[in-house]
């Protein structure tokens, strides 16, 4: 689909008074050593469809879109879409560490959408399509920073403009968002998610 303007981009997505999951969803039969990396990329639609595709059976347990970075307490999509939650739209992906590892997942990151726009990916702007890793122990917190630095200079010559945070309480965004582009092949795309050709980084 042809990138629309913002206001409009924005109009167009659905709203529902569908019911949210439970903050952090249900219990899962994951293996003992998953482990879970959350990311803010602009229009979270667009964001889980790439890293499902690229992850699939290497190493992807699952994927849901959220929210998450904020204060608001068991926010709504059309509350998060005013920019006054605090709130990013993110996905969070578990996987395993076996067959794929953090790094890997945030070199793809900063390869499938433009970390140099603060508050802004493609037509969408606002705080909420925000370039953000949110990270959730010490150790992603090191790699975080370590690939954040080498795609900084390597790949953005210092224009990036993604923050590095802890992560605070995510939450499951409605059931109508999750795997929205498989259930809608048609709806909106940001245009600025597409895999950019770097060289690995160094």
């Amino acid at each position: 689909m042809a990138a629309m303007p913002s206001f409009f981009a924005r109009l167009a997505r659905p709203f529902s008074t569908s019911m949210r999951l439970a903050p952090e969803g249900g219990a899962q039969n994951y293996p003992a050593n998953a482990q879970k990396a959350t990311i803010a990329a602009g229009c979270f639609w667009g964001v889980e469809h790439m890293y499902r595709k690229q992850f699939a059976g290497q190493g992807l347990l699952d994927a849901k879109v959220g929210y998450i970075g904020g204060d608001t307490k068991n926010p709504s999509y059309r509350s998060v879409c005013s920019g006054r939650t605090g709130h990013a739209e993110a996905l969070q992906v578990i996987f395993d560490p076996d067959k794929v590892s953090y790094r890997q997942l945030l070199e793809f990151f900063y390869k499938m959408h433009d970390p140099t726009t603060a508050d802004r990916q493609g037509p969408d702007w606002g705080s909420q399509y925000r370039s953000a890793i949110f990270f959730h122990d010490a150790e992603q917190e090191t790699i975080a920073k370590d690939v954040t630095e080498k795609a900084n200079k390597q790949w953005y010559k210092g224009k990036i403009a993604t923050e590095v945070i802890p992560a605070g309480e995510w939450y499951d965004a409605e059931t109508y968002h999750q795997l929205y582009l498989d259930k809608n092949p048609g709806g909106y795309e940001c245009p600025s998610h597409f895999l950019r050709k770097f060289p690995p980084l160094e």
